[in-house]
């Protein structure tokens, strides 16, 4: 942990997905102060037709693209809206995705709830006062 996971209806080459990965790490790693070897990235390629949602409730369901961030409970709101238009602003520079069609949902866990074995075990919670 952290998990992020980015499920796409496009197939993108693996040096671009590379790419995007080593940002959005970055980018995690800095904005929340965590062990950047803590970080894992997936990119899911559902295929056409993978992802839908209805922005117009008379209109019909069209393709989108969803990040799902796995993280340390206790972030502030305000952090992790910055967090989320960061990696947003990756995923559309580097996949072109579109800002309208992009979303980002998080579940936040304890420290006890993310276990990395070569990093000495479970991942230290975070405590008010850090970023």
């Amino acid at each position: 942990m952290p998990y992020l996971q980015l499920d796409v209806n496009e197939a993108f080459p693996a040096a671009t997905k590379q790419r995007l990965a080593e940002r959005m790490c970055r980018t995690y790693a800095e904005m929340m102060s965590v062990d950047i070897r803590r970080i894992s990235v997936a990119i899911r390629e559902l295929g056409e037709g993978g992802v839908w949602r209805m922005p117009d409730p008379d209109g019909d369901p069209v393709p989108v693209s969803l990040m799902m961030l796995d993280i340390r409970k206790g972030r502030p709101p305000e952090l992790r809206m910055e967090l989320a238009k960061a990696l947003c602003a990756h995923c559309i520079e580097v996949l072109g995705l579109r800002e309208d069609r992009l979303n980002v949902e998080f579940t936040q866990h304890t420290g006890d709830e993310m276990y990395h074995p070569t990093l000495g075990g479970y991942s230290p919670d975070w405590t008010p006062g850090e970023s």
